[in-house]
Parts: C-alpha cells; sequence; structure tokens
C-alpha cells in the first residue's frame, strides 16, 4: 500500500483521472458503483443533487410511493441485504425508499466514492486519447475511459408551455422538486396542473388536507386501485424464504413483475369469465389488471375496448357526479396501452365538495397571473400552485448535458428523431460509453430495479471482457445500430401502445418535437425474457455487433486503484 500523501491526493475532490465515471446516483448509479468498487476499479459517481438517491432524493410530494410490489424492488445481489431488510408496505412511501437506499449505500461502504452538488455540463470524446472529459458545474475537468450513465428516464421535469408562471405571488414548484422543508397546506387554496400518475398521487393524499382544490386536467388517464397495505413481521419472514422464488418469477414475466400474463386466448374464455378475472384483479394489490391480464388487450382493438369499457364502469360507479366520472374516463386511448398509474381512493377525491375538476380542454389555460390561474372561461385564485406537468422522459437528462463522440457529433443532434442505440446500452460514435438503462432498453418497460441490475451486470461483465483483453475502445457498429432500432420500431406495428400519447412513445406537448403524431421508439417493449436473452447472445458471440479496437495492456484492476484504501 502507498503512503498516506498518496492516499490524500487520491481523495474524491483531489483525484481528476478515473477508469470508470458513473453520472447519477439513483438506483442505477448506486448498483454500478458497487459492482465496480467490488472489482477494484478507480471510480466515482456524480450527481447533481444534495445526496444519494435519484427518483427518491427528488420526487418528496406526498403520496409518492412504489407501483412495484417492495419487495420485487430492492436489489437482488446481496443475501445479506435481502435478509436485513424489513418493507413495511407492499408498496413503500418515498421517505422509507430513500432510507433503503442510504442504508445499502452505507452498508457497502458507497457513499465516499460519491460526488454531490455537482452537474455535468458537457462530455466530449477525446479521439486521440480514446477518453472522455468532463466539464462540471464547479470548474473542474474529470477524465475517464468508461463514461456510465446512470440518468434517470424520468429525471429532466418539464413546465407546461403557459405564460405567466413567474408572476405568481403564492407558493409554486413543480412536484420533482417539491420542498423538502414540510408545505402547510392546511386550509389552503390549492390548484394542480394535470392528472398524470404523479398528479393521481399527490391529488388522492391531498384532498382531505386542504382547503379548496381544483385539479385542471388536459387528459385523463386510467388507473387501478394500488391496494396497498403493511407488510408483517410473518409476512416478511415468509418473504425471505421466497426471495429466489420471487426473483425467478420476475426473471420469467415480462414486465420483470411477479405478475404473468394470462395466456388463455381473449376469445377463448367467456364473458363471464373474462369478467370474474377483472373483478378479482381490480381488487388484487398492484399491477394485476394490467399485467396478469390477456395479452390481446395491448394489440386487439376490440379486447382492449371491452377491458376498456370495464374500468370506465368501475369509475363510473366510484364517482358520485355521471358528468366528473365522464371527464374522468379517457376517450383518446385504451385501458393498458401505456403504464397504468395506481392510485388509493383518487377517484372518491372528486366525491368531496372541496374539489373541483377544470377540463381545460373545454376551457384552455389562457396564463398564471399573480393571484392564481386563469382559464379562458373565469381567473381562478390560490396560495399553492402545483406542477405536475410531467417530464422530457427517456431521452431528456442525456438532452440536457453537452455529449459529443467522434467527430464532434452531438447526442442530442443524433437523437432529435428518436433514439438510436445497440441494445439500448451503446450509441454509434460514442465509444465507452455505456448506458445500463438506456432508451430502448429492458429497463425502460419493465420493474426498473429488475432491468437495472440486469443493465449493469451486462455492462460490467463487458468492461471486464475489455480489460481481460487489453482492448482500448469499444463502439457499436452503424449496422448493429441500424438493425437493433428498426428491431425496437418493428415491435410497436402490432401493440395499440403506438396510439397512445404517452411518454412511451415521446409524447410531450410541454417539449420541442415530442407533440403528438410524431411517434419515438423509446422502449423495448418485447419483454425481459426476450432482452435478457438477446443480450446475453451478444455477448456470448464476442459481443458481435461492437467494434473492439486498440490496445491498451494495462488491467485497472491490478492497479491500486479504490480511493482512500490508503487510508485505511
Amino acid at each position: 500500500m502507498p503512503d498516506s500523501n498518496i492516499a490524500k491526493s487520491q481523495s474524491t475532490e483531489a483525484q481528476t483521472d478515473y477508469e470508470a465515471i458513473i453520472i447519477g446516483a439513483g438506483v442505477c448509479g448506486i448498483y454500478q458503483m458497487k459492482r465496480l468498487k467490488d472489482l477494484g476499479v478507480s471510480a466515482t459517481v456524480l450527481d447533481s443533487a444534495g445526496d444519494l438517491g435519484g427518483t427518491w432524493y427528488w420526487n418528496r410530494y406526498p403520496g409518492a410511493r412504489f407501483d412495484s410490489e417492495s419487495y420485487t424492488y430492492g436489489y437482488s445481489f446481496s443475501r445479506e441485504l435481502l435478509d436485513e431488510w424489513h418493507w413495511k408496505e407492499r408498496f413503500s412511501s418515498q421517505p422509507e425508499n430513500l432510507r433503503y437506499l442510504n442504508y445499502v449505500a452505507d452498508k457497502f461502504d458507497l457513499r465516499r466514492h460519491m460526488q454531490f452538488n455537482v452537474k455535468v455540463e458537457a462530455a466530449h470524446f477525446d479521439e486521440d486519447q480514446s477518453i472522455w472529459r468532463l466539464k462540471l458545474s464547479d470548474g473542474r475537468t474529470l477524465s475517464c475511459r468508461f463514461m456510465v450513465m446512470g440518468l434517470g428516464l424520468l429525471s429532466q421535469p418539464t413546465m407546461p408551455r403557459v405564460e405567466g408562471v413567474d408572476d405568481f405571488k403564492g407558493e409554486s414548484f413543480h412536484t420533482y422538486y417539491w420542498p423538502q422543508e414540510p408545505v402547510d397546506l392546511k386550509g389552503k387554496k390549492v390548484g394542480i396542473i394535470g392528472t398524470g400518475a404523479t398528479a393521481i398521487q399527490v391529488i388522492a393524499e391531498i384532498g382531505d388536507k386542504v382547503g379548496e382544490l381544483t385539479v385542471f386536467q388536459r387528459r385523463p388517464n386510467w388507473s387501478a386501485p394500488l391496494n396497498n397495505s403493511e407488510i408483517s413481521d410473518a409476512e416478511m419472514a415468509d418473504i425471505r424464504k421466497r426471495y429466489d422464488e420471487i426473483f425467478a418469477n420476475c426473471a420469467k414475466s415480462p414486465g420483470g413483475f411477479e405478475h404473468q400474463p394470462d395466456r388463455r386466448g381473449f376469445w377463448d374464455v367467456s364473458r363471464e369469465e373474462r369478467i370474474a378475472l377483472w373483478d378479482r384483479l381490480y381488487d388484487e394489490p398492484g399491477f394485476g389488471i394490467w399485467l396478469q391480464n390477456f395479452r390481446e388487450i395491448f394489440t386487439d382493438e376490440d379486447a382492449n375496448a371491452e377491458i376498456s369499457e370495464y374500468i370506465a364502469d368501475r369509475i363510473r360507479r366510484r364517482v358520485k357526479d355521471p358528468v366528473v366520472a365522464e371527464k374522468l374516463i379517457p376517450k383518446d386511448h385504451g385501458f393498458g396501452v401505456q403504464r397504468v398509474p395506481l392510485e388509493t381512493n383518487y377517484f372518491e377525491v372528486y366525491n368531496r365538495d372541496n374539489v373541483e375538476l377544470v377540463d381545460i380542454s373545454e376551457t384552455p389555460l389562457e396564463r398564471i397571473t399573480e393571484k392564481g390561474i386563469k382559464t379562458s372561461e373565469r381567473e381562478f385564485e390560490f396560495d399553492i400552485i402545483i406542477y405536475a406537468t410531467g417530464f422530457d422522459a427517456i431521452t431528456g437528462a442525456y438532452d440536457h448535458i453537452d455529449i459529443r463522440g467522434v467527430g464532434g457529433q452531438t447526442l442530442r443532434e443524433k437523437w432529435f428523431e428518436g433514439p438510436q442505440t445497440y441494445l439500448g446500452m451503446m450509441v454509434h460514435g460514442f465509444p465507452n460509453m455505456l448506458m445500463p438503462a438506456g432508451p430502448q432498453s429492458g429497463s425502460a418497460s419493465s420493474n426498473y430495479p429488475r432491468g437495472i441490475e440486469i443493465g449493469v451486470n451486462w455492462c460490467t461483465d463487458f468492461m471486464e471482457h475489455i480489460w481481460e483483453n487489453g482492448i482500448e475502445r469499444a463502439d457499436a457498429t452503424d449496422a448493429a445500430e441500424e438493425r437493433w432500432t428498426a428491431h425496437v420500431t418493428k415491435m410497436y406495428s402490432t401493440m395499440l401502445m403506438r396510439k397512445a400519447k404517452s411518454w412511451f412513445t415521446g409524447y410531450n406537448s410541454n417539449v420541442d418535437g415530442h407533440e403528438a403524431g410524431r411517434v419515438r421508439y423509446f422502449v423495448y417493449n418485447g419483454g425481459a425474457p426476450k432482452y435478457v436473452t438477446r443480450i446475453n447472445e451478444v455477448a456470448g458471440n464476442d459481443y458481435e455487433g461492437i467494434a473492439l479496437t486498440g490496445e491498451r495492456p494495462t488491467d485497472p484492476r491490478m492497479a491500486l486503484t479504490q480511493i482512500g484504501d490508503a487510508a485505511e
């Protein structure tokens, strides 16, 4: 071991050159750092937030919680961790989720490899040296051989395109930036713009806590009950015994959940049997009503119309005012063709006297005023305005970094018409850039941590292959990228998803180029088992489709690379 002076020089603040830099300290970045730390590779994690957690650091809004069963969301890589952690609820809330991620980072001594309050402003590939050079918001420049993107798929919030946002004199914020200090809602007049997945959680949680709540809805979303409950000590003990079975079931299911599709033919089952199945699934926890359903609801217009009418009828039963109920039922897309928000008493909120639904497709927003929100019909006065107006999804976080590859090409320009990737984990012309959970990967359409572990493991094995074979540079070929993007595109042709105005298809009217009528093929929707089979075939065939060039004889795992190890 070197002397303490060398150790001191290798602190996270002083070190400028790494074998790998991971951007993002969420679920992906934490696990990627764990894998590289175990291998003895010089690596660091950079995040613009004040601490780790990613999604669960930022999204502190009331009602924020998993829609995955908690015990299928946690990491699977450590039996000791699985045995120690007790999930308190079937669908865990944000504070507990953040506590879990901090527990993981501290247990495996990962925090000292992380740097916070630092934004990556630019990342340019140095072709002569085959390294990435990163410009940070604090003025530093770091370099690395591998740049690993742990960017969240929903981490770039968007505000509505409406005048006067800065004019409002009261308190206002996007749900993503919900203040860390408590927000006093009691007796307040609150306006919320949006009725997507986040808004559905917020509205249901605060409806009985505010003085008045006005919901501004442009397009309604399908939603189904979460049916959450506490997990007792006995239940948790049983879950621990079944973890191998649970994760095996997740690996077999298309969505990475325990829920398996009903493999009977939709039309081979009587309508009475279909209704009985839906009645049971609707009252059970989680995504069963979506993912344990017949496969035809995703591809067959008539089958989808039938399940959609069933869900619509359930909504009508829960909302007393029939006019309001119809406004809450989507007419522009069918149930399940995009990720289904899960809710707790969301529809019942509209039965309250202090809650009003404003349909802004009928009376559009005109502007934000000093006192509140003005529609074409009237002005509403508020103490607080909440913007639940979505995200520049999937590629947005990439677009907000000046990423330049071979020949100075920007990733933003390359992806303007939609992402082009190889396996959702590499991009031609951007060597040594890895995306364990990137656009068109298996993670985007699945139980995120299950997909993230798959991606991180594949990327780490790939880096090991490069080190073991003394390779300098890895770049997906243009032909391989073209084939994969065409494959992802083709899979949309049979899916009703292609007709929905969803972030799955790149729709967001608040982002240039993401308007309706222009499908962007963001997600791999062939299911996790098929995805894993394909990426394993690529690895088994000497990483076909990837150009491995140059010589770099030094294996970074053989060098002293652990930051701070010398001080121990």
